[in-house]
């Protein structure tokens, strides 16, 4: 019985080899890139050139909550620009992702297959955690933590984000619907804002945010103080204010500066006596973050009171390097504290297992028998590389969480709980890729028509679906019994005739495993169909001497 999964590990590059990356921040309110140099033997990264453009992705259409045409066409236009830095840069690969505002539009999906099919830049759409755990390795690259708990708040635009850690794995995580664009255009009418709308908002937020601060606190040891950082262009404005009235000019880095809650509220309670035209006249206070600046001060105020935290240090690092620390974690190159991606995606679809009470026996049995015939066929029937067989793994171990709502149609109901699990570490496609693999464990091979399946809309990805989910319906099928009856399975593909022998040993020689050998009779068409040939499955037995 396989108890873990060995997954491959990418071997660093060698000493002269730096490398350039570019990374791109879709965000609610603005458009960030950062172009940075990564030097591989320390392992660090060094920036050599930031881009940003307000575009407000965030103010969507009122009746129906889509990205409005306009500001699409503006985003793709600073995207492009974006692009073009990026590449005159040497950039070797451009990382992009949208949060919030383009996760929330119905067509915001719709908005990122124009920007692949304009741009050729694929986005990948996060989720709320995941941004929030990114954040959290953006922080790490830019602080020293020294193995002390530090509480991270990041207000952008459409959310804002709580995280807690000391250096390590993220105890909490969380996001929440709150953010400066978001709170602005749904509260906020009067200009200057009156007494009545303040107090709203006040009480708004305090209600929002009180569950990301219960998480946190409920993760602190007994003792325990934690350190306030935040991060963003909302906090950094407000210490940007502060610093120009307390030394008459802003720090080159805003990285260490300390804001102390008194400060803030006498900063919030100056900017909410001003209109927005006198609040853009506040010297270094552009006229897009003067519209929004007192909604992402009153956040801040408010989390603070009720973390019971008296300042905040700031840190210039969040989401855009934290992309790229992510981007180092994935090809090896961090080996420290911070760990393996390899090992967060792990612990995330094992965390989903448990969740569903999936029977985790019989799960690795299947993802061990699934990448035992995938790396068997690999060359010859596929042509899939670590990338896949992570994701089958991935998929082999959840494929039956759709038990826990019900059995009938179970595949389905494991699809929508992949789906919506908040998956750590992989992308949007990676989590619709192992759903849909979940979803074709059983029953209807992959259809145009499904629109789980047409989701997909790069042609590599649905092939991939196809492939794997066809290895995984024979790997479902090696424990039909879920007792661990079989032991291993053998590949033996005669190309010249068509034939792929499956030579099933069992695991207790007086046992014929019929039920087996009927389940891959059952399941084996689809395999036949994708892959053009014949399976033939064989029981193998040993001699009981030999077994013993």
């Amino acid at each position: 019985m396989v108890k873990s999964v060995p997954l491959v590990k990418i071997t660093p590059p060698t000493p002269e080899q730096e490398r350039v990356l570019a990374a791109i921040d879709m965000g609610t309110n603005s458009l960030h890139m950062v172009v940075v140099r990564i030097n591989p033997n320390l392992p660090a990264f060094t920036i050599i050139a930031r881009e940003k453009e307000t575009v407000r992705l965030g103010d969507r259409e009122p009746e129906t909550g889509n990205l409005k045409t306009a500001v699409m066409a503006q985003a793709v236009t600073t995207m492009r620009r974006f692009q073009d830095i990026a590449k005159s840069l040497n950039a070797e690969n451009i990382i992009a992702v949208a949060t919030s505002a383009v996760r929330e539009a119905p067509n915001g999906r719709e908005f990122l297959q124009q920007v692949q099919s304009e741009l050729d830049l694929q986005v990948d759409l996060i989720s709320g955690y995941e941004e929030a755990r990114r954040i959290y390795l953006g922080v790490l690259s830019g602080m020293e933590f020294n193995g002390e708990p530090h509480a991270i708040i990041d207000i952008g635009g459409g959310s804002t984000e709580l995280i807690l850690g000391d250096g390590d794995e993220p105890r909490s995580l969380s996001s929440t619907k709150i953010g400066a664009v978001r709170l602005t255009k749904e509260f906020i009418t009067t200009d200057p804002i009156s007494n009545n709308e303040f107090q709203y908002l006040q009480a708004y937020i305090r209600g929002m945010i009180e569950r990301g601060v219960d998480d946190l606190r409920a993760h602190l040891n007994p003792g325990e103080q934690p350190r306030l950082v935040g991060t963003s262009g909302t906090i950094e404005t407000l210490a940007a204010i502060h610093a120009r009235g307390k030394l008459g000019t802003t720090p080159g880095s805003l990285t260490g500066y300390q804001l102390t809650l008194k400060d803030l509220k006498d900063i919030v309670n100056r900017l909410r006596k001003l209109s927005c035209a006198e609040r853009t006249a506040i010297p270094g206070m552009s006229d897009r973050r003067a519209e929004i600046i007192l909604a992402g001060a009153l956040i801040l105020q408010e989390t603070m009171e009720m973390l019971g935290m008296d300042s905040l240090t700031l840190c210039e690092r969040a989401l855009r390097e934290g992309i790229i620390v992510d981007w180092m974690l994935a090809h090896g190159l961090i080996e420290d504290k911070l760990r393996y991606q390899s090992a967060v995606r792990q612990r995330s679809i094992l965390k989903i297992a448990h969740k569903y009470d999936v029977d985790l026996e019989s799960a690795e049995r299947v993802a061990a028998f699934a990448l035992s015939l995938f790396d068997q066929t690999q060359g010859s029937l596929h042509q899939w590389g670590p990338e896949g067989r992570e994701l089958l793994w991935a998929a082999a171990i959840v494929h039956n969480c759709g038990l826990h709502v019900s059995h009938a149609a179970h595949h389905k109901h494991s699809y929508y709980l992949i789906r919506n699990g908040e998956l750590l570490g992989y992308t949007d496609t990676d989590i619709e890729i192992i759903a849909n693999l979940a979803r074709y464990h059983r029953k209807n091979p992959p259809k145009k028509k499904h629109e789980n399946y047409s989701s997909l809309t790069d042609k590599t990805h649905r092939k991939m679906v196809k492939q794997l989910s066809a290895i995984l319906r024979l790997a479902v099928a090696l424990d039909r019994r879920q007792i661990g009856a079989v032991s291993q399975v053998a590949c033996d593909y005669q190309p010249e005739t068509k034939e792929l022998y499956l030579k099933i040993h069992p695991t207790d020689p007086n046992d014929d495993c019929v039920l087996e050998l009927w389940s891959l009779e059952q399941k084996k068409g689809v395999f036949e169909a994708e892959y053009g040939l014949k399976v033939i499955p064989k029981l193998v037995k040993l001699p009981i001497a030999a077994a013993v």
